[in-house]
């Protein structure tokens, strides 16, 4: 199945089972705007929870945050975005669609990237045991023109776009004969900045109203709160502060479902440390959070680390963590190395002192900063992305027959158990609301009775239950049920009065937690 295919089917299963929908859809929906359905706000909150419980809760040195979305306007202007948050934009005059520039010229680097390794590949199997890849990238004449095209293009775009020049951009998008991916057209206007912020207006009345933004990041919050969480939690340095919250986006360019929206959930933390220890902390949470990853997918080699080609203003170091969705290599959490800057320019801009007093070395100073910036909604996408498969499988006849399932992890799925009655009468039911009434109060468990098992086995398999406890008329003489698993479809004979137990393990956030 052709990847666009493969992320237009996810999308449409997301909306048909009650996981996404398009915001204000009886209106015709709003663009880059979407609501969470029945399944999707469990997941959404599951992930929040694994993510808050692996930052906050496992360690004594960080502590959690709710900062207000409406901020002092002197806060982005003190942290540079109200100047600096701006996206390189270019329209095609044909297509009359709107792109970021910088966007696609790393698409373009990426596809020249993809003909090296395919190059590699050939040569792999060509020569078989006796393939040398470092010799072969070193030597062969088709890699050596490919590499050659890359290390040009890719000198360019990381030089103009760490002088902001706008006209080399075009240019490079010129001289690559990068076409527009909708129309194939390469009738390009020039290349034009837009900052990002969404601004409104604070007051009753419009003649006093102040101008102020939707937090763009959830960073800020932390960074102007830094000596208020110190000292009421009696915090010593290293410590960090946690943040889950919405951040807005006033993104011309949106697209890819939930992956860039203009409303959209940030998980953050900051952390501080000694100048100095900045680049030891940097790594360590660098190998955290991509462990924290590969924890709770099927897939863990579809994800690598990205080193930025132009740091961000504040940073003196940066990696992301990228996920191999079907729309390729995306970013899904930056780790930062933020040196001091946000806390001396807010130090500027407040005229208050941002220092910590280091009891130890007696000496004040500003600390340093190493951020773990993680979309949930770009976290969400991942785990469908990594979930979904379509398969074969034997029906209740014995024949094979297709099935979409979603083998979220155990953990995070929506809804962890299905009590089925085989059918309608002799008690069953009776004795499934019995079973239900005993589990329900551990974790999340669905009812159903309509249609026949395999059916209701297939709809559970869409929203990624784990677990189904059938009951049928075995269950009335001795007391048993067929637990069924998801994904391997083993049927075992279980009593009841074991389901609490053999559930509660596999499904517990601990047994995450213990392998981070």
């Amino acid at each position: 199945m052709a990847q666009e295919d493969l992320f237009r089917k996810l999308i449409a299963h997301s909306k048909e089972y009650g996981f996404i929908f398009p915001s204000s859809e009886i209106y015709d929906g709003l663009g880059a705007v979407y609501d969470y359905g029945p399944y999707g706000v469990e997941l959404k909150n599951k992930i929040r929870k694994y993510w808050w419980d692996a930052m906050v809760t496992m360690h004594e040195n960080i502590v959690g945050l709710d900062a207000a979305i409406f901020m002092h306007p002197d806060v982005w202007k003190a942290s540079g975005h109200v100047t600096a948050f701006n996206d390189p934009l270019i329209d095609n005059r044909d297509s009359k669609k709107r792109y970021r520039a910088d966007s696609l010229i790393e698409e373009y680097l990426e596809k020249l990237s993809a003909k090296i390794d395919k190059e590699v590949e050939k040569g792999r199997k060509r020569f078989g045991e006796a393939f040398d890849e470092k010799m072969f990238r070193e030597t062969n004449p088709r890699v050596l023109a490919q590499r050659e095209k890359f290390d040009e293009i890719h000198l360019r775009y990381v030089q103009a776009a760490e002088k902001e020049d706008l006209k080399e951009l075009r240019q490079i998008i010129l001289d690559c004969e990068i076409a527009d991916p909708v129309s194939g057209s390469r009738n390009w206007t020039e290349v034009r900045k837009f900052n990002l912020m969404f601004e409104t207006r604070l007051g009753s009345v419009s003649e006093d109203a102040s101008s102020i933004y939707l937090r763009p990041e959830t960073a800020q919050g932390i960074f102007v709160n830094f000596l208020n969480v110190q000292k009421s939690a009696r915090m010593k340095i290293p410590f960090g502060i946690a943040q889950s919250g919405k951040a807005f986006r006033n993104e011309i360019v949106a697209r890819q479902f939930i992956f860039r929206m203009r409303e959209f959930e940030q998980m953050e933390m900051q952390f501080f440390v000694r100048p100095g220890d900045e680049m030891h902390w940097y790594n360590i949470w660098k190998e955290r959070r991509m462990k924290w990853h590969r924890n709770i997918v099927n897939h863990p080699e579809r994800f690598r680390f990205h080193e930025h080609d132009k740091l961000a203003h504040y940073a003196n170091a940066a990696f992301d963590i990228e996920y191999e969705f079907p729309i390729g290599f995306k970013e899904v959490e930056g780790i930062h190395s933020r040196t001091d800057f946000d806390l001396t320019r807010h130090q500027e801009y407040s005229g208050k002192k941002l220092q910590y007093f280091d009891t130890e070395s007696r000496e004040s100073y500003v600390p340093y900063v190493v951020e773990t910036s993680i979309g949930l909604d770009r976290t969400f996408l991942l785990i469908l992305s990594d979930a979904y498969a379509e398969e074969k499988a034997p029906s209740a006849e014995g024949e094979m027959e297709d099935r979409t399932v979603l083998k979220i992890h155990p953990v995070l799925a929506p809804v962890k158990l299905a009590v089925l009655p085989l059918v309608r009468k002799d008690g069953l039911p009776e004795i499934a609301r019995k079973i239900m009434d005993r589990v329900r109060f551990d974790f999340n468990c669905q009812y159903d009775e309509k249609d026949s098992i395999g059916r209701r086995y297939r709809r559970q398999d869409a929203i990624g239950t784990p677990f189904c406890v059938t009951v049928d008329h075995q269950t009335t003489v001795d007391q048993t049920v067929t637990l069924r698993d998801r994904d391997t479809m083993q049927q075992d004979r279980i009593p009841i009065e074991r389901i609490r137990e053999l559930l509660a393990e596999k499904i517990s956030f601990r047994t995450l937690l213990e392998r981070i």
